[in-house]
């Protein structure tokens, strides 16, 4: 028997992990990153860049999750990562690059707080966010694209994360 969303036996668990989303401005995948970002039991999400759309598009696909989950707005991305920097957060880019490392085969830091950083919908991270980066990691891709929607990368991530962490 499938079990509805009152009769499952999850426990909560919040993550040292803070995704960064620079310049992601979708409302539904803001929405979705509000979902993910609960599922994985994230400390936080910080949206960086003009015009973040948090009305009633964005709430569609958030389920009310933007209730639960940790926010803020930031203007500028590289303030956040220097600021985070300092607070001895490990850095992590999600994009592919010429020195990006395999999601599957990189082992996350379990000794200090985790910033997963996120790029625009259509030109990812920018380079100033990747040289400020303690690590960069890339999804494995094995059809014809090299790349996948923003929140299906960052669930696969975080799912890899969270797992991690949950060895500890």
């Amino acid at each position: 028997m499938q079990l509805d969303h009152y009769s499952t036996s999850f426990n909560n668990h919040t993550f040292p992990i803070t995704v960064i989303c620079e310049n992601v401005t979708n409302a539904p995948n803001i929405g979705s990153l509000f979902r993910t970002g609960d599922a994985f039991g994230i400390e936080e999400l910080i949206f960086c860049g003009e015009n973040i759309p948090l009305g009633r598009k964005m709430t569609k696909t958030s389920r009310a999750t933007e209730k639960a989950v940790n926010y803020r707005l930031e203007s500028n991305a590289l303030g956040v990562v220097n600021e985070l920097k300092s607070n001895d957060y490990f850095i992590i880019a999600l994009e592919i690059t010429s020195k990006s490392e395999a999601l599957v085969d990189f082992k996350f830091p379990k000794n200090k707080p985790i910033a997963l950083l996120i790029g625009d919908e259509n030109f990812g991270v920018s380079d100033a966010i990747l040289d400020l980066s303690d690590a960069i990691i890339h999804i494995d891709m094995f059809g014809q694209n090299s790349s996948m929607n923003v929140v299906q990368a960052t669930s696969v991530a975080l799912y890899e994360i969270t797992k991690q962490l949950k060895q500890s």
